[in-house]
């Protein structure tokens, strides 16, 4: 089965982190809208007519849409597309877009799971990243969302300059005092070409310290754990039964269909993304042409990805698969280049499946990397 991610490339906007391609002009929406749903159809025969089990509106800010502009493209999916019975459809939304009524509205569509971008429920934290709510937005929207909505999942950041181990626990256990069933969490990171990047260099805002945003990633790991929650990818920990089905399709390497401006594709041998420019990518879909950049992906190449990929999750990197999929001689190079970091106790092996330790999740994508093969002659 397969999935579908649309992103919706606007937001009110630009908080200084963000390096995601959007545009906070609205003019041409209309466009945008109707070029994703005419995306949609050419693209319907690419995946043989494979089940659809999982719809994501990302971006951006999706919640920017309105309802009957949602409901539009998800038409258009079920037009087009083989959909199972009871998809995942979720919505990556803001607080200021989580009106009584707009919640009213989205709990009586199709959209089945909210994903809320909180990131910290401190006023000082929101203003520090240019946050569109503010701290009682945040409160509000959550409170409504968790009366309509069984399957939220709240987006929090830590390692935010100047936010005391003690805030970020406060942040956990807000988050936690309205029972939410899923938590998305990163670290604050500083991108090139980011407003971030340029207060930092002007010093008008403290420089992250990673540090403490080990020492924060590890409090929230532990506080969760405390509550019930799965740590079941690198970022992500869900209670029983709520686990993100679109991104665990990601990780467990199956396909995917990207619609949108930059939006990428997989479809278990190569990787395709849209072009990053909302006038480019109108012009091409309107005249019938897939603004699209593909990569076929080479033995070398799939088992990197696997390697990331499985690190990052509570599945594992299984050493029957690689043998299985890549051959004898990779999985000889996986258990040498692992060898240092299980003497660290950074990896372990479990039933024939190396995984990280808590120790080691923190610097998971720094491990994987050395795991990574470069050339096999």
């Amino acid at each position: 089965m397969s999935g579908i991610y649309i992103h919706i490339p606007f937001c009110k906007q630009a908080c200084y982190y963000c390096d995601f391609h959007f545009s906070t002009s609205l003019k041409r929406k209309e466009e945008m809208i109707t070029a994703i749903i005419t995306e949609l159809i050419l693209r319907k025969n690419e995946f043989d007519n494979e089940a659809i089990k999982t719809i994501y509106f990302g971006g951006g800010t999706p919640s920017v849409l309105s309802q009957t502009e949602i409901d539009r493209i998800i038409k258009s999916v079920y037009d087009n597309y083989k959909v199972i019975e009871e998809p995942e459809i979720t919505l990556e939304a803001n607080p200021d877009d989580l009106t009584s009524e707009r919640i009213e509205n989205l709990a009586s569509s199709s959209v089945n799971r909210l994903s809320i971008g909180i990131q910290s429920f401190f006023e000082k934290d929101l203003k520090l990243m240019n946050r569109a709510h503010n701290a009682e937005e945040a409160k509000r929207s959550l409170s409504q969302a968790i009366q309509k909505f069984d399957n939220i999942s709240i987006d929090l950041i830590y390692g935010i300059p100047n936010t005391t181990n003690e805030e970020w626990r406060e942040n956990i256990h807000t988050a936690l005092s309205y029972g939410v069933p899923h938590i998305s969490s990163y670290a604050l990171t500083v991108e090139p070409k980011t407003a971030l990047e340029s207060f930092i260099e002007k010093g008008i805002i403290d420089n992250v310290d990673d540090e403490l945003a080990q020492e924060q990633f590890l409090i929230l790991v532990d506080e969760l754990n405390k509550a019930d929650f799965q740590h079941y990818e690198l970022s992500n920990f869900g209670k029983e039964g709520f686990f993100s089905q679109n991104n665990s399709a990601y990780w467990q390497g199956k396909k995917y269909l990207g619609i949108g401006p930059s939006a990428h594709s997989f479809n278990g041998k190569q990787r395709g993304w849209n072009i990053a420019n909302n006038a480019l990518y109108i012009q091409k879909i309107t005249t019938g042409e897939l603004p699209i950049e593909v990569e076929k992906l080479s033995v070398t190449d799939c088992y990197n990805e696997y390697v990331m990929t499985g690190l990052r999750t509570i599945w594992g990197v299984s050493f029957q698969k690689v043998e299985k999929d890549f051959g004898g001689k990779y999985l000889a190079y996986l258990k040498m280049q692992a060898e240092k970091f299980i003497l660290e106790d950074l990896l372990y092996i479990e039933n024939e499946t190396l995984k990280t330790t808590r120790k080691g999740k923190f610097l998971t994508d720094g491990i994987a990397s050395d795991l990574f093969k470069l050339n096999l002659s």
